[in-house]
């Protein structure tokens, strides 16, 4: 099985200096609502309208497991990842809990859980393998394995699209996957490992050090690996496969795309090295406590909207810059004009 880039299609750039003159003309000075007028002129580009929306959003939670996690790169057990499934589709984590407070449709995708999962109304089975292999002694995955998350993502897209959804919020769990983040970062960027290998779930200094070293190994064992589709097939994981996938599919469908943490943003990095036109239709929510996601972040050309100090995943950041999403839209959508209102412009 082999997997096509589908095509994206560019912003409708040609309504920008329209978009600007709207946004220029509702009763306020020039600029004064800052960075939510970026984001309102962003939206419109995507979307091709003056009057842009956000429909249905949904809140994706992509879950999978990882060999590497055998090696003690995570200061939790693997058996976390089913834990934390079950406790969201519960509805006890903390994205169910702004997923209720934002009115996002909150989906639980198994990617590559390694553990049966009961059927849940918000549960997408779609489990590639049971965890990934050890990449520290094999590749994580097979070519095919690849090409089979990007087929999953896309038909996931597909029916969120074709059910009215035109925004999504990605995020992510799977014990030791911030190691996989890393691995990704260094191996597509040229950063090296120190520059990319944090805290992740809550190591103390002696743990960084110990995943530091086992993820050096890794990298050794397979090389240098540039191709963004050979380095998640190198390390894995079915996850963060999905969600590559899940952005190139949304993007080719106009949808917005809600970027989240390290993981996430290791997961746009593959896909804007598979087609950076899915760049265009993001908007970055913040930046974590992880240390290598800023510069991550930065070298993708983001500049996200909150900085909270967040290291949690499940799209939780993401799904907190929401709101200033849907404030943007609205503003541009219902927000007087200076004539409508019969308010004197500045001289």
């Amino acid at each position: 099985m082999s997997y096509k880039t589908p095509a994206i299609p560019p912003l409708h750039r040609e309504l920008e200096p329209a978009l600007r003159a709207a946004i220029d003309n509702k009763t306020k000075p020039p600029g004064s609502l800052g960075r939510l007028e970026e984001v309102a002129l962003r939206l419109g580009m995507m979307q091709g309208t003056l009057t842009p929306g956000l429909r249905a959003p949904a809140s994706l939670v992509f879950a999978g497991d990882h060999g590497l996690a055998d090696e003690g790169v995570s200061p939790f057990p693997k058996a976390v990842t089913v834990q934390m499934v079950l406790n969201f589709l519960a509805g006890g984590a903390a994205i169910n809990v702004f997923a209720r407070q934002h009115g996002l449709n909150l989906k639980v995708i198994d990617a590559g859980v390694a553990g049966a999962l009961p059927a849940h109304p918000d549960l997408i089975a779609c489990k590639v393998v049971s965890g990934t292999r050890n990449a520290l002694h094999e590749p994580a995955l097979a070519p095919a394995e690849v090409a089979l998350c990007f087929a999953h993502a896309d038909r996931i897209i597909g029916d969120l699209h074709a059910g009215g959804c035109n925004a999504v919020i990605f995020g992510e769990m799977g014990i030791g996957n911030t190691s996989i983040a890393s691995l990704l970062m260094s191996a597509l960027t040229g950063e090296p490992l120190e520059s990319c290998t944090g805290r992740g779930a809550g190591h103390d200094p002696a743990g960084v050090a110990r995943k530091l070293d086992i993820l050096k190994r890794v990298q050794a064992r397979h090389g240098p690996v540039a191709d963004p589709l050979a380095a998640l097939s190198a390390y894995g994981g079915c996850e963060v496969a999905m969600i590559a996938g899940a952005m190139l599919a949304a993007a080719s469908r106009r949808m917005l795309i809600m970027n989240d943490g390290f993981i996430v943003t290791s997961a746009l990095l593959v896909a804007s090295r598979i087609n950076p036109a899915v760049l265009d239709y993001v908007i970055f929510g913040h930046t974590s406590a992880e240390g290598a996601h800023p510069r991550l972040v930065a070298a993708l050309g983001g500049s996200p909207l909150l900085s909270l100090d967040l290291r949690l995943g499940e799209g939780t950041g993401a799904a907190l810059a929401w709101p200033l999403v849907v404030s943007a839209a609205a503003f541009l959508r219902e927000m007087a004009t200076f004539e409508s209102a019969n308010v004197e412009k500045k001289n």
